[in-house]
């Protein structure tokens, strides 16, 4: 194949996808001040070393979610997402749960 020059891809893309892939996941929290703070990339944080990600994500989850199981299927997510489309191999995605989001705040913080 030709050489027709590089290709970069900003980490704020990746935070992007890496969003996008968490959100999909039941169980996470998907209110709107969550997701505004996810996609505002102060909840997704990514380090490109040595040609690998790592990628830090702070999430909150949903009252009465197993906890382990939903982060390890974020991680998947994430993985395979930032990997298919970006073609960057990724190393760690580690998980913050910061919050658990319940159905009463939810309606409450749509409702303002």
């Amino acid at each position: 194949m030709e050489n027709l020059g590089q290709v970069k891809i900003s980490n704020d893309v990746i935070q992007t996808i890496a969003g996008f892939a968490a959100i999909e996941i039941e169980g996470i929290d998907k209110s709107t001040s969550f997701t505004d703070k996810l996609f505002k990339n102060h909840g997704i944080k990514v380090n490109i070393e040595d040609d690998m990600a790592i990628i830090d994500v702070d999430l909150s989850v949903k009252f009465g979610e197993i906890i382990p199981e939903v982060c390890y299927k974020v991680q998947e997510n994430i993985i395979n997402a930032v990997e298919t489309m970006a073609g960057l191999k990724v190393s760690q995605v580690n998980i913050n749960v910061d919050s658990i989001g319940t159905k009463k705040e939810r309606d409450k913080k749509e409702n303002e």
